[in-house]
């Protein structure tokens, strides 16, 4: 349908007036012939001399909320807000890409491992077998990083990017060596308190339970190296920066690694509902010398194997209907009692 440029309207402008600075570069006479009668248009208003960026009149102009002018269909100049194809990359973007540092590509992780750069993760394709993928599982290995082989589709999943059959997460933490964290407390003359989570894998619990543990004293925070929460800007976020103060460690082994608590001189405790004596109804003294807490995952408590090494398990008593916690809570309620028997 043919516009009408004649028409009036209220403000004396046409139905497709385009402003001023997104008009062709016409001559000032014919813009003013072709203004409708009605009163002085607005470019009458404006001082002479600023013609400002020309651009082709397109035949009904669409703006964004900047004020710039966009084509339907098309992206906005700068990719800006204005266009639904921007918009659409922006929500199909993997959420992984954006919250944590990655690296992908087998050369790139393979330099990052050499330069001892801490790596939370590795994800290598499965079936994928050469020189360097060997030299990544070796190099992972004797750095205490886990190493997964999987499909395609997991790749996929966290990168759009070309990543050549390999993505590393890297760590925000650096990660402590356990022997060592615990031989320096003893030499220190420090009593040992040890929190050891097992396969306590949602992000938000792991922080807020590292932010709960700082605050009550704990000194150092164990995690096996496979099932655990991934350490990232999240888990960060939420410990309220505690992740930067608590020293983790990361082991591959926590049947091993509370053998050797034991052996060190620590009284290992379990928080389990399949507990013979309920918390706070123990002797004080029980609690006041080195200590290493363990909490169990959230789907199914403290796995069998570590349960029957522990010295000791306490459940916290409960009186309602649920008869259940959340292992962020439950953990809060054992450092404190914990925390209180050592003061």
């Amino acid at each position: 349908m043919e516009n009408n440029d004649d028409r009036p309207l209220n403000d004396g402008f046409s139905d497709d007036y385009v402003p001023r600075r997104f008009r062709e570069g016409t001559d000032s006479n014919e813009r003013r012939a072709s203004r409708p009668a009605g009163g002085p248009g607005r470019d009458e208003r404006r001082p002479a001399g600023n013609d400002g960026a020309s651009r082709p009149r397109p035949q009904r102009p669409f703006y964004d909320e900047r004020g710039r002018q966009v084509t339907p269909g098309r992206p906005a100049a700068g990719g800006g807000r204005g266009s639904a194809p921007a918009y659409k990359e922006h929500n199909t973007r993997p959420a992984a890409d954006r919250s944590i540092d990655m690296l992908f590509g087998l050369r790139p992780i393979l330099e990052a491992l050499n330069a001892g750069r801490t790596l939370d993760k590795i994800f290598l394709l499965r079936g994928t077998k050469n020189s360097m993928t060997q030299d990544i599982s070796d190099l992972a290995r004797q750095a205490n990083v886990p190493v997964s082989y999987v499909p395609i589709e997991k790749l996929e999943n966290l990168t759009r990017k070309n990543h050549q059959g390999a993505v590393a997460f890297v760590s925000p933490i650096d990660f402590a060596p356990l022997d060592t964290l615990l031989a320096g407390l003893f030499e220190e003359g420090k009593v040992p308190f040890v929190l050891v989570l097992d396969r306590v894998t949602d992000v938000r619990n792991f922080g807020a339970i590292a932010r709960t543990a700082e605050c009550l004293g704990v000194q150092a925070l164990v995690v096996p190296s496979h099932g655990a929460a991934q350490i990232n800007g999240d888990a960060v976020k939420t410990s309220a920066g505690a992740l930067n103060i608590l020293p983790v460690c990361r082991e591959p082994d926590l049947r091993q690694t509370i053998i050797f608590l034991k052996e060190s001189g620590l009284t290992v405790i379990a928080c389990t509902e399949k507990a013979d004596a309920d918390l706070g109804h123990t002797a004080p003294a029980s609690l006041s010398g080195p200590i290493a807490v363990v909490m169990g995952s959230e789907e199914d408590g403290i796995s069998p194997d570590l349960l029957r090494l522990c010295d000791q398990r306490l459940r916290i008593p409960m009186s309602g209907q649920i008869q259940s916690l959340n292992v962020g809570v439950a953990a809060g309620i054992m450092l404190f009692e914990v925390a209180k028997g050592r003061s």
